[in-house]
């Protein structure tokens, strides 16, 4: 299998002055990347031994995206993935995948789909390129989901988006964990480093996902800065309040740019630069690393993109270091030997999870939390098809210590195990296991009807405001068409419209959403996320009681 989920790099010892970044890096328990070009991978003698041995880390430039991977419909090349993945493996470097699911370097044939269609493509996908690099121990992490807002912090409105709503990011994220059980699942943007709208955007987001018990692991702050624009405000703050939520945080495509030509004033800010992200990096327990979008401006994607701009990163085009990579070296030794002890020590081992509410389709889990010293993050549930062997695989990722499966299989035995996650990627060991066997189709406790409903509420600060997202399952044997949910919203709350992924009305306090055409059926164990924002006037409650078609819903 892949490296275990969160596993954290090992911890050097303190490095010398005159080191390579990566054992300065290693030394503060990060990583320092680069992402990769196939070509002067293979060719050039002078790139290949700086990504060799001042790097930890590495994520394919292009090697790995679609357009690469997949450039017509379930035809797959992967020499570039495979080259990356190699040479990482020889040098002893972390391989990050670069990305599954992205508006950009999209083949046209994926654009133009039907909705079903390419929610199929995409789950396809997704299971061919990240289940190709499940069992490498190099590949340990995935960017799911790139670049879904807009600069003001609105949905992109990408073909993804337009197509299938924006239940598009949990589900790749779903099926991204269904491929690789243990890599770490990531969303990245840019212009997110700092606290402003598009950040604040994502931050929601990511709260609302792990709240709706998607698997997001961690957040991407690309980092493709310009001197000329000022440093972002508040990169430490922004990077601790994301960490917060209970992901890891890391800068993903890190590079800074000036309008050419090139002199000492620009260089000196541009190492400035460089140093502030590095250090609001080590100042985080949570950060993992920092990546930089190649290193030589030879290869820098700038200038293509960017009129009169370049010189963007710690490399100049013969391969001499600038004064960004001495700051660079400098803040990761900072003169005072490693810094501060990283936090290396995994959370206490779960309970072994205790089982009620058996039905023939689901379970309630439960278990004793675990301890960490500085905090428990959350929470891995692995189970096993059989009363013995099988492969036991991530099925949940709750953020307290209990977990509701569904969609499983009448009259079998299924084996559960607990693992708890701390901020600093820690893991502990897998609690004993339990033993559930379902009951016979139709028999044993459980709800009047096959639906099963997660609401969660988040008030806006210091307004009338709020977010309610939900999750609606179907835990039926059969497929689940063209439902209607309806509930009632307490006294003095009232919807504000349009809402998404369902057409939403409000009668009264009753509340009724209808599906769109891309979510009309549910398969038997397929979900959906809607949702809707709110005003209050008397607290945040929540609702109570769900219906499908007039029959009640479990709700967890």
């Amino acid at each position: 299998m892949a490296a275990t989920l969160a596993a954290p790099l090992v911890v050097a010892p303190p490095a010398a002055a005159d080191a390579a970044l990566r054992v300065h890096a290693a030394a503060r328990g990060k990583f320092i990347g680069y992402a990769a070009a196939t070509g002067p991978l293979a060719n050039e003698a002078a790139y290949r031994t700086i990504a060799a041995s001042e790097f930890n880390q590495v994520t394919a430039e292009n090697a790995m995206k679609w357009d690469a991977t997949e450039p017509s419909d379930g035809n797959y090349t992967f020499a570039g993935a495979d080259q990356v993945v190699a040479f990482a493996t020889a040098n002893n470097q972390q391989v990050h995948g670069h990305t599954l699911v992205w508006h950009s370097q999209t083949p046209s044939w994926v654009q133009g789909l039907s909705a079903s269609a390419m929610r199929t493509a995409m789950q396809d996908h997704i299971a061919t390129v990240a289940g190709r690099y499940a069992d490498n121990p190099a590949l340990v992490s995935w960017d799911v989901v790139n670049e879904v807002f807009d600069d003001n912090g609105n949905m992109r409105t990408s073909f993804w988006y337009n197509t299938l709503g924006q239940s598009y990011i949990a589900d790749a994220f779903r099926y991204a964990r269904a491929a690789d059980s243990n890599a770490r699942l990531c969303i990245n943007d840019y212009n997110v480093e700092g606290i402003n709208a598009k950040s604040t955007a994502m931050y929601n987001l990511v709260r609302q996902l792990r709240a709706d018990g998607v698997p997001v692991d961690c957040v991407g702050f690309q980092g493709h800065l310009a001197i000329q624009y000022g440093f972002p405000s508040q990169v430490q703050q922004n990077l601790e309040r994301f960490a917060a939520l209970g992901v890891q945080v890391r800068i993903t495509e890190l590079d800074i740019r000036m309008q050419m030509p090139r002199d000492s004033a620009k260089d000196t800010t541009q190492a400035t630069y460089y140093r502030n992200v590095v250090q609001a990096c080590l100042a985080v327990t949570a950060c993992a690393g920092i990546t930089i979008w190649g290193f030589t401006d030879k290869y820098s994607w700038v200038p293509d993109v960017f009129s009169g701009e370049g010189a963007a990163l710690p490399w100049d085009a013969n391969y001499s270091p600038k004064p960004a990579y001495t700051a660079i070296h400098d803040a990761l030794d900072d003169g005072s030997g490693p810094g501060p002890d990283p936090d290396t020590t995994p959370p206490t081992t779960p309970g072994t999870p205790v089982a009620s509410g058996v039905t023939s389709s689901g379970v309630s889990l439960s278990w004793t939390p675990s301890s960490d010293a500085v905090g428990v993050t959350g929470y891995d549930v692995l189970r096993a098809t059989g009363a013995s062997g099988g492969t036991f695989a991530v099925v949940g990722t709750p953020t307290s210590a209990s977990f509701v499966d569904s969609g499983l299989t009448a009259s079998t035995t299924y084996r559960y195990q607990v693992r708890a996650r701390d901020a600093a990627g820690n893991v502990s060991p897998a609690s004993s296991a339990v033993s559930v066997t379902t009951t016979t189709g139709g028999g044993g406790p459980g709800p009047s009807s096959s639906c099963r409903v997660a609401y969660t509420i988040s008030p806006w600060g210091g307004s009338s405001g709020f977010t309610a997202g939900v999750v609606l399952t179907n835990t039926g044997t059969s497929a689940l068409s063209n439902w209607t949910l309806a509930f009632s919203l307490p006294s003095g709350q009232r919807i504000t419209p349009p809402g998404w992924s369902a057409t939403w009305s409000q009668s009264g306090q009753a509340v009724t959403a209808a599906p769109l055409s891309w979510n009309s059926t549910l398969p038997a164990g397929g979900s959906t996320t809607i949702g809707f924002n709110g005003t209050h006037t008397g607290g945040t409650g929540e609702p109570t009681a769900f219906t499908v078609g007039g029959s009640s819903c479990t709700v967890v």
